[in-house]
């Protein structure tokens, strides 16, 4: 009799339905991803379908649908998104002749200069910065970095990095400004007490609320915005600068007109 039983509610646990998955139509999410970062990444649909899937399994949301609907209710959620697909690889020392130019300017007006860079991502640029102007004899300046990704201002508060990140950085460098641990690399105070990090979109207001700056930096981040969002975002950054002649500094392959 119990026997019985037993069978019945094996029977019972094989009956549960499995959930239908439906990861076609990814169209809803890049509209909404592009509207609120600028983001476009309509080229590169079957790319962002992918690891859209592979987000969404992870969290058992079988859908795309229902990961829209869970993105626009839950804010933490939405924050995960963002940091899971707004990844700018970037490394210390790159594109310095524009950095070297900057240095050259800020020579030139003699007081303490505010240095924004947008995006910051992990603080590869921002701290290579304050490395050159140190190393230039320049002491009296500060730079803000801000990011749309909590996870990456994270890492760049930490400011904590492989060799992959130093492959241009001397040895000379690496010892005077960072403490080797095991296979990493730790910023010393002397540069990171330089800089500091928001978590800023730069189509929000509270942008506005950081001050103006003798000196952008916004590169490798118009690259994934369509024109009429590169234009947006470049009107943005001049109402920031304190000198509205003064050139932002993209990167080469912005092609910002």
């Amino acid at each position: 009799m119990f026997g019985f039983f037993k069978k019945k509610q094996k029977e019972e646990k094989k009956e549960v339905p499995v959930p239908v998955e439906d990861f076609e139509d990814v169209e809803d999410l890049i509209t909404y991803f592009k509207n609120e970062t600028g983001l476009d990444f309509f080229n590169k649909r079957e790319i962002i379908k992918n690891k859209l899937i592979l987000f969404c399994r992870k969290r058992e949301i079988f859908s795309f649908e229902l990961l829209y609907h869970r993105i626009l209710e839950d804010q933490s959620l939405k924050q995960e998104l963002v940091d899971y697909l707004a990844v700018n690889e970037t490394y210390f020392f790159r594109e310095t002749p524009q950095i070297e130019q900057m240095i050259k300017k800020a020579k030139l007006l003699g007081y303490k200069i505010e240095i924004l860079c947008a995006p910051s991502s992990s603080g590869e640029e921002p701290y290579t910065i304050a490395i050159m102007l140190l190393e230039a004899g320049y002491s009296d300046f500060h730079i803000i970095g801000i990011d749309i990704s909590e996870k990456i201002i994270s890492k760049a508060h930490e400011a904590k990095y492989n060799e992959r990140s130093l492959h241009r950085v001397t040895d000379e460098l690496k010892h005077k400004y960072f403490t080797k641990n095991g296979e990493f690399y730790i910023l010393k105070n002397i540069i990171k007490d330089r800089v500091s990090f928001r978590r800023v979109n730069i189509f929000d207001e509270s942008l506005f609320s950081l001050r103006k700056f003798d000196f952008i930096f916004s590169r490798n981040m118009m690259i994934y915005f369509d024109s009429e969002t590169k234009i947006k975002a470049k009107n943005i950054l001049q109402k920031l600068l304190k000198r509205p002649q003064e050139a932002i500094y993209f990167g080469h392959a912005d092609m910002v007109g």
